[in-house]
């Protein structure tokens, strides 16, 4: 144990020594007035200031995982339950307001990507880089079923309108259908020359539309597996197609690509119908509006361009701008409500009107990019993910 030198002993004896002064040492005095002096609390409030923490609106934050996200789904019957996945090459089913409990979506060894809840909601897909797809019992929690074979990741999953078929695209250039109570390959569609980005059936169940990184899009019989047609060149897309979706009466599809440009297509003609030009970037998300109330003639497009275009589908015409601190990467209709949410690179989640345009809510709490975002079935709350590796959980009914 060092001690203390007898030198520094004898000066702690001096500094300890009282010490008095005369009223003629005082050369000049300065009035104060207590007003002046700096208050105890001030000083406490500026000092935590200088290390504030971001504004967090989020009322449940799920952490889970140990990645980036790239994947939220909501169910659509059960109001709680959320399904997300990773870049930790997992996916997790876990319950808003319940933060001791969550199922790990054990199996798949490269980042899962896609998830997608069945219809009626009992049943959970989730696809991976793997080239794996997943399909889990939601009520058990077990595994019911896996379809391997595809050359590539899994891009996107969807599930038809009325039953267990489940439809997948892959980076192979192909798309999958597959029977999932039966565990069987319907159907494989074959024709795309690039990756297959995004797909879907239409709400009827009668066709299967996707879209790909070789410009086209093509329009399929699910039953034979027939090519119906194949929409490509002047005046479609340039460059590969990012994002899809199809009118809610199955008679259009909206599609957004890298150059920056969206069209409407006939899919009973395969006839591009409209171009609805005014973004400068790469297209990220696209929706036509709910298809009920005023909405129902309305689509939504964001972009790389910092912007969410409103369009009124009548006139081919944006009806309102709406302008971002950076790139909006998706967005997502708040049920059959004139509002909507979209996620940005800036790490927020934002409400807008749809009948103005403006922007009602911003939400903070994550701290990099939102991948995705998912509406629980009572619409009391928005969920999004993010490369933060977080996902947090908003509260939107009173917006509603």
């Amino acid at each position: 144990m060092n001690r203390a030198s007898p030198h520094h002993e004898e000066e702690e004896e001096e500094n300890d020594a009282q010490v008095f002064l005369d009223e003629s040492d005082i050369i000049h005095e300065v009035p104060l007035d207590e007003e002046d002096l700096p208050d105890a609390d001030d000083e406490a409030a500026s000092d935590a200031e200088v290390f504030e923490e971001p504004d967090d609106d989020s009322v449940h934050v799920f952490t889970g995982h140990t990645g980036e996200l790239y994947t939220v789904a909501c169910s659509p019957t059960d109001a709680t339950l959320v399904a997300t996945g990773g870049g930790d090459d997992k996916g997790f089913l876990w319950r808003i307001g319940q933060g001791d409990w969550a199922f790990e979506l054990q199996g798949h060894r490269d980042s899962v990507c896609s998830l997608a809840f069945s219809t009626d909601g009992q049943l959970l897909a989730s696809g991976s880089l793997d080239g794996i797809i997943q399909i889990w019992d939601v009520q058990s929690e077990n595994l019911k079923c896996s379809f391997e074979g595809l050359g590539g990741g899994i891009e996107w999953i969807k599930w038809h309108p009325r039953g267990h078929l489940v439809l997948a695209g892959s980076e192979d250039c192909t798309v999958w259908m597959w029977n999932a109570d039966k565990g069987a390959c319907l159907q494989t569609f074959s024709g795309h020359g690039g990756s297959v980005t995004c797909g879907d059936f239409t709400p009827d169940g009668k066709l299967v539309c996707t879209g790909s990184d070789d410009a086209t899009l093509r329009i399929w019989d699910p039953k034979s597996g027939e090519n119906i047609h194949v929409v490509r060149g002047h005046p479609y897309h340039t460059e590969e197609l990012t994002c899809m979706a199809i009118s809610p009466d199955s008679t259009l599809a909206l599609t957004g690509s890298k150059d920056g440009s969206v069209h409407i297509v006939n899919l009973t003609t395969g006839k591009v119908v409209s171009s609805l030009v005014s973004h400068s970037d790469s297209i990220e998300c696209v929706s036509f509006g709910p298809s009920h109330g005023p909405s129902s003639l309305w689509a939504a497009t964001g972009g790389m361009d910092r912007k969410l275009i409103i369009w009124d589908l009548q006139h081919s015409m944006p009806r309102s701008t709406c302008e971002h601190e950076d790139g909006v990467t998706c967005l997502t209709w708040l049920g059959a409500s004139n509002y909507l949410a979209t996620g940005c690179v800036d790490g927020k989640v934002r409400l807008w009107d749809g009948r103005s345009g403006d922007c009602i809510k911003t939400f903070g709490g994550h701290d990099a990019a939102i991948q995705s975002l998912s509406v629980c079935a009572n619409r009391n709350f928005i969920v999004s993910v993010s490369i933060d590796e977080t996902a947090r959980v908003f509260e939107i009914a009173e917006f509603l």
